[in-house]
């Protein structure tokens, strides 16, 4: 399904969610809602670049109580490129640190009529217990190692662009998938969307119990990388880790960072991909993150597209 309107005043019909919490709850056509939108959105604003008014007089705010760069800056920027105005909260300095909870302080910024809130939190099902304590949108900007549901979108629509459809697609997703919430969004998303998908890393890192969700597991990098389509690579989240899951930082890179050498082993039209930050020499060497296979770039710019969609659909701009 496309939007069919270039003023975007009619919502697509398969779309009636107020909030976006996660993927795993997300129907395929739902999905396909998102990135069709997404698309519309990039071409109807010179690939971002333009404003197009149709949140006008709409109030998003950002409560981010964990570090943020690319998915901030990008709600923030994908809001006002819809015409809407802006609150940043930040939890460093706020009423938080008096104990205030984070309900309390979602209920003050709603009292200031805004209409949507985007929450990033380190705990998991934070979205979710806003969305049943608050009246406005909620949308998950990522919850602990649960979900990150736009950046999910925005990784596979940069593969449906290049790609044209996920279907038959391997995609693997090397590293930290035990901490990862980018992991799980782009699971429940890919495979719905007909892809076949490879978690890949360190035992220590990669359960076996992803293979009852439908999952390949593997643990050598070598060995799966001739089949695969896309290689999303994965940060180290040192952060969230109590105990060293591998004995050294180069032994992880040894195995499994993307290097000139495991380019050349993979296919010629083989997809590079990475989240952000990238940790160049873990993950992936400098001249891999800024080669011809690398689209890492062109998701940052689908992310703010994928906001932007997002934003409008949940907030349903010019539904009665």
């Amino acid at each position: 399904m496309s939007v069919a309107t270039t003023d975007f005043r009619e919502i697509p019909a398969v779309w009636t969610r107020r909030h976006l919490l996660d993927l795993e709850s997300l129907s395929a056509e739902e999905l396909t809602c998102i990135l069709d939108a997404a698309e519309d959105f990039r071409a109807a604003t010179d690939n971002c670049r333009h404003k197009i008014q149709v949140l006008t007089g709409r109030t998003v705010a950002n409560l981010f109580f964990e570090n943020s760069t690319r998915t901030r800056n990008s709600f923030s920027l994908a809001a006002r490129r819809l015409g809407a105005d802006t609150i940043e909260f930040s939890s460093s300095g706020s009423s938080v640190s008096k104990g205030e909870t984070v309900i309390d302080t979602a209920k003050t910024i709603e009292a200031m009529n805004i209409d949507a809130v985007v929450i990033r939190h380190r705990t998991p099902g934070t979205p979710l217990l806003l969305a049943k304590n608050l009246q406005c949108t909620v949308i998950s900007g990522g919850d602990g190692p649960h979900e990150h549901p736009t950046q999910g979108l925005l990784d596979i629509l940069t593969i449906r662009q290049r790609r044209g459809s996920l279907e038959g697609l391997t995609v693997a997703l090397v590293g930290d998938i035990a901490h990862s919430r980018t992991a799980r969004s782009n699971i429940w998303g890919l495979k719905k969307l007909g892809a076949h998908v490879i978690v890949c890393g360190p035992a220590t890192l990669v359960s076996r119990h992803w293979e009852e969700f439908g999952v390949e597991v593997a643990y050598n990098l070598d060995e799966i990388l001739p089949r695969c389509d896309v290689l999303n690579l994965l940060r180290i989240q040192f952060e969230r880790q109590h105990t060293r899951p591998f004995p050294s930082v180069r032994e992880y890179a040894l195995l499994y960072a993307m290097n000139r050498e495991r380019i050349e082993r993979a296919k010629d039209d083989i997809l590079i991909m990475a989240p952000g930050p990238i940790n160049r020499g873990v993950e992936i060497t400098p001249d891999v993150a800024d080669g011809p296979h690398s689209v890492i770039l062109e998701q940052v710019t689908n992310g703010l597209a994928i906001r932007m969609a997002v934003l409008w659909l949940t907030l349903g701009a010019g539904r009665s």
